[in-house]
């Protein structure tokens, strides 16, 4: 999408707020010659690599959590190479050509997207665990013109579509191609489409989101911009800079979180360690084997870190940042979190698969005390918070759908030009769908999905209020909070409760726990017991699969 004009006078310093447009700015500090200028041909690959210091960084690039096996930065850069040529002139592939990949986060995989981006083509990865129906949506919206799979996925992927199956001699003959053959430079612009990840479908069937290489660029640039300036305030203190991080990723590579974090990972010439799948025990041994310094996770992984025992038999002493992402971090579970580790910095942030990732977050550590905040809006972005009903672009402390602009914003919805214009005005703006506010220092506070708060008796209830308290139940290991049809209220504020082991909880007593906690509209009025809550690969509840699981147990059971 089109990039914003310069901000104009009369902004709040403080907010980042504008009376006289009634738009939000960034008050992040940024170089105005740090991001390339738009009409210069280059890849997001290209980019990447052209960030790493020379010499090449002597540190592993990849590492396999499971198995140990290391890519250094000179094997992944003449890896990534030798694959591109072999696309180019074995496969034929060409700029625009979508290529579908569908496997866990395996050390080929980061290989693999940047050597499709290094020549134009367009990156697509799926979840190995969809069902062949899924697969077909996919393959439906982004039209690959061939699929790189796992090989135990591969019977999964529509028959008509190309495949390559990973590992295999095929595959491996790419590389040797393209060692004898490189491809020749490829002129792409930055608003050509980079990537195109599906959004995750919590609100409906899933979409297919087009990335440019403009919007990967913008993000990593950001990244080299903020480590730059955390070095500086180092030096500044008298203090060293921040060490390379060594990111541990149990996310998975085909959602926006563990895309974008493995860019960010390779262009800063850090360490990424990759897990094909998470598990809370194998997280907690990678930390203390791998000497994990960063981990990207969901807020439940948070609160199993506070309530597990398990936790605390392992060495986590390198670990210096958590960045939360995927939903709302509550102030109780910051607090008891940092109350426990108190040498390791919780960093907020909010982003969306439209917004390529990040659209706010905490930088220093003083931010990152701003508990229950997402943190500050992003450089070289802009914001409005409007009124749902209205249409009215409201100022700080009020709350309305937050709406954004910028370099980060998608190119838009593949196939689906109705959803793309109901998302992106004309203007560049793009509606997250979001209930949020800007308070006066300009922190972004998130209040749940619109589409998702709960209409108890005309009121406005938001489940992320209500799942936060429930949370800091000590004997409650999870929660997520739905709204049940009711034919006299609208709906029910209902809660689902994954109990802690050998807690004998009840649902009176959920119930009083959280009407201690809030005005009695928002108190929970129906609880049902479950194993487990349904969550996307990011962490977000999947409150559809709750409500359809509400609707069947029937009125006797709850």
């Amino acid at each position: 999408m089109a990039e914003p004009a310069a901000a104009p006078t009369g902004i709040d310093p403080r907010s980042g707020f504008c009376a006289a447009t009634r738009t939000f700015h960034s008050v992040r500090s940024s170089s105005a010659d740090a991001l390339p200028p738009e009409s210069l041909p280059i890849t997001a690959a290209a980019y990447a690599f052209s960030l790493l210091a020379s010499p090449l960084p002597d540190r592993p690039a990849l590492v396999d959590a499971a198995t140990g096996i290391a890519v250094s930065y000179p094997f992944i850069i003449a890896s990534v190479r030798s694959l591109a040529g072999g696309l180019w002139s074995s496969l034929g592939l060409r700029p625009g050509d979508v290529a579908l990949v569908v496997a866990p986060s395996r050390l080929e995989v980061p290989v693999l997207h940047f050597a499709l981006m290094s020549i134009g083509a367009v990156v697509s990865p799926a979840n190995p665990a969809s069902t062949p129906e899924e697969y077909a949506h996919q393959v439906a919206l982004s039209r690959p013109v061939v699929a790189f799979a796992a090989p135990e996925v591969a019977d999964k992927l529509p028959a008509h579509v190309s495949c390559v199956v990973l590992g295999s001699d095929a595959y491996e003959s790419l590389s040797s191609a393209g060692a004898e053959a490189a491809p020749p430079p490829v002129a792409v612009k930055q608003s050509d489409t980079a990537a195109v990840l599906y959004s995750s479908g919590t609100t409906g069937r899933v979409k297919a989101v087009a990335i440019t290489h403009r919007n990967l660029i913008a993000l990593m640039c950001t990244h080299a911009e903020n480590r730059k300036r955390a070095a500086a305030e180092a030096t500044d203190a008298g203090k060293e800079p921040p060490p390379p991080a060594v990111t541990l990723l149990p996310l998975p590579l085909f959602h926006v979180f563990g895309f974008m974090m493995v860019l960010r990972s390779v262009s800063m010439g850090d360490t990424a360690v990759l897990m094909e799948r998470f598990d809370f025990g194998a997280v907690l041994r990678a930390i203390e084997r791998y000497r994990v310094t960063l981990l990207p996770a969901a807020p439940p992984v948070l609160v199993a870190m506070i309530k597990s025992e398990e936790a605390r038999r392992h060495d986590l002493s390198s670990l210096l940042v958590i960045a939360v992402g995927g939903a709302p971090l509550g102030r109780e579970v910051a607090e008891r979190f940092a109350a426990v580790f108190p040498s390791v910095q919780i960093v907020q942030g909010y982003g969306l698969t439209e917004s390529s990732g990040a659209v706010a977050g905490t930088v220093r550590p003083e931010e990152s005390m701003k508990y229950g905040s997402a943190g500050k809006l992003g450089s070289r972005l802009q914001a409005k918070i409007v009124d749902p009903t209205t249409g009215e672009a409201l100022g700080p402390g009020q709350r309305g759908e937050l709406w954004i602009r910028g370099p980060l914003v998608m190119k838009g919805y593949v196939g689906d030009d109705k959803a793309t214009a109901e998302t992106v005005d004309s203007q560049g703006w793009l509606k997250t769908g979001d209930l949020c506010y800007f308070n006066e220092d300009g922190f972004l506070y998130i209040v749940d999905r619109l589409k998702e708060l709960i209409k108890y008796k005309g009121y406005q209830v938001p489940p992320a209020e209500l799942e936060h308290i429930l949370q800091s139940h000590p004997g409650i290991a999870d929660a997520a909070v739905i709204g049940y049809p009711d034919e006299d209220a609208g709906q029910l504020p209902m809660a689902f409760i994954v109990r802690q082991p050998g807690s004998n909880l009840t649902r009176q007593q959920v119930i009083d726990y959280v009407a201690k906690h809030v005005a009695p509209y928002k108190k929970v009025r129906r609880v049902a017991f479950v194993n487990a809550i349904p969550k996307s690969p990011a962490g977000k509840i999947l409150r559809r699969e709750l409500v359809q699981q509400a609707l069947s147990m029937g009125a006797s059971k709850l």
